[in-house]
C-alpha cells in the first residue's frame, strides 16, 4: 500500500509540475517575450554574437541534422582526449592517471548521446576536471540534443508547404540556457540543503567508533571520497543522464541520503519527459493529444511498476521455503526481497526508481538492479525494449512516441480503408519508412549485439552467472546502451575490449541511426500542406486511439523480444525454487 501511494504520488506531482513547465518551454521555443527571455535574453544574445549565430536564420532537415552531428562529434573528440590525458590536468586532488583507451572511448560515445553507460567507478577514476568540465557539461549538451530531435517534428507538424524546421544551435541554447541549466541550479541547492556532498576536497577521514584490526594493522578512521556531487546530480536527474558520481550511484548516502531526495529525484526523471507532452499540446495546438499520449504512457507505466513492487515486495520464494521472513517491519523498510536494497529506502521504493530509471533514459539506480527478482528485472528490460517511449529519454522519448503515433494512424487508415492523416497532415510511404526505421533500428541492435554476446568466446568470457540469469545480464547489457539507458546488471564483467566496442557501437547507432530517420519524417512532413479533418479522419484523442497507439507498442516491444525475455527472466522466475541464481 505504501509503495502504491509513493508511486501515485511521484506521478501526481510530476503531471501538476509539467503543466506549468511545459507551458513555459512552449513560450521559450515561441520566441516570446516574457520574464525569463528579459532576464537571460542579453546572454542569449551575447552568444549569438559570439558565435556568429543568426538567430533568424532557419534550416533544412538535412542541415539541421548535420550540425547536430558536427556538434556531437566535436564534444566526443574533446571529452575522449580530456581522460586521456587527465592525470597532466589540474583539478584532480588524488591523482587519478588518465582513463584507458577503450574505456575513455565508452565514456565519451556514452556521455555524448545521453547513455552515461559506466564501466567504472567514477569516484576513484575520473578527476574532477573530468566530472566537471568533462561529463556534467555533456550531460548538459546531450539532454538538450534530445530535445532538438522533437522540436523539428512538432514544428513539421504545425507548419506546412516550407522546408523550415528552426535552428539547432537556437534550439540548443535555448535549451540549456532557459531550461536545463535553471532547473538543474534549483535542485542542485535543495540537494545539498538535504546532505549531498558539493566539495572540491579530495577526501575525508571519518574515526572510527569502534576500530578493528585487519591484516594484522589496527583501523582506526575511514576515507572517503568526495566531491562536486550536487551539481551532477542534478542534471543527471533532470536531463535523464544517470551517470553518477560514485559506482554506488544513487544508493550512496553522499548522492541520495534522505526519504525526500530519493521522492525529488524520482519525480526529476520524468518531470522534463512529461513536461514536452505538455510543450507539444501547446506548439502543435493539439492538447487533447497531448492528454492522450499522457495517457498512453501511464497505461503501459503503472502496470509493469505494479508488477515489479509485487515481486520484490513478496520478497525471494528461496527464502520464505527456508523459513525466513521478509514481512513488512519497521527494520526492515517495508519487507521484500532486501537483497541490493538500501534498508532506508526499501524494496517498494527501489522498483519504483528502477521502472522510473528505465522508462526513461535515466538508467540511475538507487539499489543493485541485478538483484531484483527475475520479473523484476524483466520489467526493466522490458521498458527499455519498449523503445523508452513510456515517457522515455528528455525530447527523444516524445520523438519515438510520436513515430509510434504515426504508425498507429497507418494501421488505423488501413483498417477503415482511408488515406492517413496525422494532426492535418496526410502520411504516406516515406513517413511510414522513416517511423518504421527510427522504431526498428533498436531491436536490430539489441538482437544482434546479444547474439554476438552469447555466440563468442569474447562475450561468454565476461559472463559469471550460469544459466537464464547470466543470459539476462548479456541481454541487460546490450539492451542498455542500445537504448542510451545506462544502467546495468552488475554480474557482467563489461570492461572489456570486447564489451567496450561492442557497447560503444550500440550507444552511437542507438542514437544516430534513430535521430535520423525522425529528422527525415520531420523533413517531409513539414512540405505537406495542412488538410482540414474530415469524417473520415482518425481522431487522435479517442479512448479507442489510445489503445491502439498502445497495442502498437505493445506488439513491436513482445514480437521482437519476447523469445529473449522468455529465456532470460522468465525462464529465471519459473524455474524450481532452489535453482535461483541470485
Amino acid at each position: 500500500m505504501i509503495s502504491t501511494i509513493l508511486t501515485a504520488a511521484v506521478l501526481l506531482l510530476t503531471i501538476l509540475l509539467a503543466l506549468p513547465l511545459g507551458r513555459y518551454m512552449y513560450r521559450v521555443y515561441a520566441g516570446e517575450r516574457f520574464w525569463a527571455t528579459r532576464l537571460m535574453g542579453p546572454v542569449e544574445r551575447g552568444l549569438y554574437r559570439v558565435t556568429g549565430v543568426s538567430a533568424s536564420e532557419e534550416m533544412g532537415w538535412k542541415r539541421y541534422a548535420i550540425a547536430l552531428l558536427i556538434f556531437n562529434l566535436i564534444g566526443g573528440v574533446f571529452l575522449y582526449a580530456l581522460l586521456l590525458a587527465q592525470g597532466g590536468l589540474p583539478l584532480n586532488p588524488l591523482h587519478f592517471a588518465g582513463v584507458q583507451g577503450g574505456s575513455a572511448f565508452n565514456t565519451a560515445a556514452s556521455f555524448i548521446t545521453n547513455t552515461n553507460w559506466q564501466d567504472y567507478s567514477g569516484g576513484s577514476t575520473m578527476s574532477y576536471l573530468s566530472q566537471m568540465l568533462g561529463l556534467t557539461v555533456q550531460n548538459f549538451l546531450s539532454a538538450a540534443t534530445g530535445i532538438t530531435i522533437v522540436l523539428p517534428i512538432i514544428r513539421a507538424i504545425v507548419r506546412h508547404k516550407t522546408k523550415d524546421l528552426g535552428n539547432f544551435w537556437v534550439d540548443m541554447t535555448r535549451t540549456v540556457l532557459y531550461v536545463l541549466l535553471p532547473l538543474s541550479a534549483l535542485f542542485a541547492l535543495i540537494l545539498m540543503e538535504q546532505g549531498v556532498v558539493q566539495t572540491l576536497t579530495g577526501e575525508v577521514r571519518a574515526d572510527l567508533i569502534a576500530p578493528f584490526v585487519s591484516g594484522g594493522k589496527t583501523i582506526l578512521h575511514q576515507i572517503m571520497h568526495v566531491g562536486p556531487v550536487a551539481s551532477q546530480e542534478a542534471i543527471m536527474m533532470l536531463g535523464n543522464n544517470g551517470g553518477g558520481f560514485f559506482n554506488m550511484n544513487d544508493a550512496h548516502p553522499f548522492e541520495n541520503p534522505t526519504a525526500l531526495t530519493n521522492f525529488l529525484e524520482s519525480l526529476a526523471m520524468i518531470l522534463i519527459p512529461s513536461a514536452l507532452v505538455f510543450m507539444f499540446g501547446h506548439m502543435a495546438k493539439a492538447r487533447r493529444t497531448a492528454w492522450a499520449i499522457l495517457i498512453s504512457m501511464l497505461v503501459l507505466f503503472v502496470p509493469l511498476t505494479l508488477v515489479s513492487q509485487h515481486y520484490e515486495l513478496a520478497g525471494n520464494p528461496v527464502l520464505t521455503q527456508l523459513g525466513i521472513t521478509q514481512a513488512n517491519t519497521a527494520s526492515l523498510a517495508g519487507g521484500g526481497n532486501m537483497e541490493g536494497v538500501e534498508d532506508r529506502i526499501g524494496a517498494g521504493a527501489t522498483a519504483l526508481f528502477a521502472t522510473l530509471a528505465t522508462a526513461t533514459s535515466t538508467g540511475a539506480a538507487n539499489g543493485a538492479y541485478d538483484s531484483l527478482m527475475p520479473l523484476s528485472g524483466g520489467v526493466n528490460l522490458f521498458m527499455m525494449q519498449l523503445g523508452e517511449v513510456v515517457f522515455g529519454g528528455v525530447g527523444s522519448g516524445l520523438a519515438t512516441f510520436l513515430a509510434f503515433m504515426i504508425f498507429a494512424v497507418f494501421l488505423g487508415g488501413l483498417m477503415v480503408g482511408r488515406t492517413p492523416e496525422f494532426l492535418g497532415k496526410k502520411i504516406e510511404s516515406f513517413e511510414i519508412k522513416m517511423a518504421s526505421l527510427s522504431i526498428l533500428v533498436m531491436p536490430l541492435l539489441v538482437l544482434i549485439g546479444t547474439a554476438l554476446a552469447v555466440t563468442t568466446a569474447a562475450g561468454r568470457a565476461g559472463v559469471f552467472n550460469p544459466g537464464a540469469h547470466g543470459f539476462s545480464e548479456v541481454l541487460y547489457a546490450v539492451t542498455s546502451p542500445a537504448n542510451n539507458n545506462g544502467s546495468a546488471f552488475g554480474g557482467l564483467s563489461s570492461d572489456t575490449r570486447f564489451y567496450n566496442l561492442l557497447t560503444g557501437m550500440c550507444i552511437l547507432l542507438g542514437r544516430y541511426w534513430t535521430y535520423l530517420p525522425l529528422l527525415a519524417l520531420a523533413g517531409a512532413l513539414v512540405e505537406k500542406k495542412k488538410i482540414p479533418a474530415g469524417s473520415g479522419t482518425l481522431t487522435t484523442y479517442t479512448p479507442i486511439f489510445i489503445g491502439l497507439t498502445v497495442g502498437v507498442i505493445l506488439l513491436v516491444g513482445a514480437l521482437n523480444f519476447f523469445p529473449a525475455l522468455a529465456l532470460g527472466p522468465v525462464a529465471e522466475q519459473l524455474a524450481p525454487l532452489g535453482t535461483l541464481t541470485h
